[in-house]
């Protein structure tokens, strides 16, 4: 099956895109041991797209019918203006909802201004509740700042509040139960997820660091009660979630490697520099960027491209944790 019209976004295995994550930056303050080097080259500020780039291109997609918007980086707000930025996509008529993914740092400061813009809810990383473990794994963050980015966020008003935790065995997977006690506290959900083998590493073995979400799933549920698996919208993205009995909180599994979710994939990303990414596991990809500036606003054009490359996304993604990784790029590139 092949994608000939330019009215949606439905790719050769039948799948529906009805939802972007989009990449404002590729900068961060933080240095993931499993996202990025320590050392890092970032694209040249003249090569990431501008704030009106970034707004026809979201306006195109909502057209071709996304209606879920997931702002990410690196770390979305170090780019400047972001705020301005949220406010005009979050007016885009037909764009349901439009959410972020942040690592926190600078959440204290961003969070009522962003809700204000328009931006629903809010993903914040959180990998250890440990200082010192928490340097470790970020390289440079701050676990204070993080936490009271997380109150601001939580006393902001978002329509949803969520924790994202990278799990690596023997580096943080005692943190498990302690990370869920705090959600729970905080009356918010927390996804775990597992390590996606993104660019070469040297700061850990990814084999011996893995740790599935269904080892995870049996370890909580010996503490905890878990509800039914909840059946999601079509614009979800791939964690399951349980509900906690006893609570107001859900705890997620995001499962790459162990329960591939390639089947009922409806996203798409773009990265800083305007790169159409069909699939986070692959590199098939269309250069949206050189299109845009070679033919400023011609968004007839910029449509056609976009539903063209739809026949490039892949049926699925194949990580072997065991073999030097097919894709080059960091985490911080797209923004998982």
């Amino acid at each position: 099956m092949s994608v000939d019209s330019d009215t949606s976004l439905v790719d050769s295995f039948g799948r529906q895109v009805s939802y972007l994550r989009l990449s404002v930056t590729d900068r961060c303050d933080f240095r993931c041991v499993y996202c990025m080097d320590e050392e890092m080259s970032f694209v040249p500020r003249s090569e990431v797209l501008s704030h009106e780039e970034i707004q026809l291109l979201v306006e195109v997609f909502v057209s071709l019918g996304v209606r879920k918007l997931r702002l990410t980086g690196g770390e979305p707000l170090v780019r400047k203006n972001i705020v301005e930025l949220c406010a005009s996509l979050s007016r885009i008529p037909g764009l349901d909802e439009l959410v972020m993914t942040s690592n926190g740092s600078r959440m204290a400061q961003f969070a009522g201004p962003l809700r204000k813009a328009g931006v629903k809810r809010v993903n914040i990383s959180l990998d250890s509740l440990n200082h010192a473990r928490f340097r470790e794994l970020t390289r440079t963050g701050k676990l204070d700042e993080v936490l009271s980015g997380i109150d601001a966020a939580c006393d902001a008003g978002f329509e949803a509040l969520k924790l994202n935790a990278v799990i690596l065995k023997g580096r943080n997977d005692d943190e498990v139960e302690a990370l869920i006690d705090y959600a729970i506290n905080k009356q918010i959900d927390i996804s775990f997820i597992e390590e996606m083998p993104l660019g070469v590493i040297s700061e850990h073995s990814r084999a011996e660091s893995f740790l599935s979400s269904d080892e995870l799933k049996q370890r909580i549920a010996t503490r905890w009660d878990l509800d039914d698996p909840l059946k999601v919208s079509r614009i979800a993205g791939p964690s399951v979630y349980y509900p906690i009995q006893g609570t107001h909180s859900k705890v997620g599994f995001i499962s790459p490697h162990s329960h591939n979710f390639c089947a009922a994939c409806n996203r798409v990303r773009v990265t800083a520099e305007g790169k159409l990414l069909l699939c986070l596991g692959n590199e098939h990809s269309a250069d949206l960027k050189t299109l845009m500036r070679r033919f400023p606003g011609d968004k007839q054009r910029l449509r056609h491209a976009i539903v063209k490359a739809m026949n490039l996304k892949p049926e699925k993604h194949h990580f072997d944790l065991h073999s030097p990784p097919d894709i080059v790029r960091f985490m911080n590139a797209t923004g998982g």
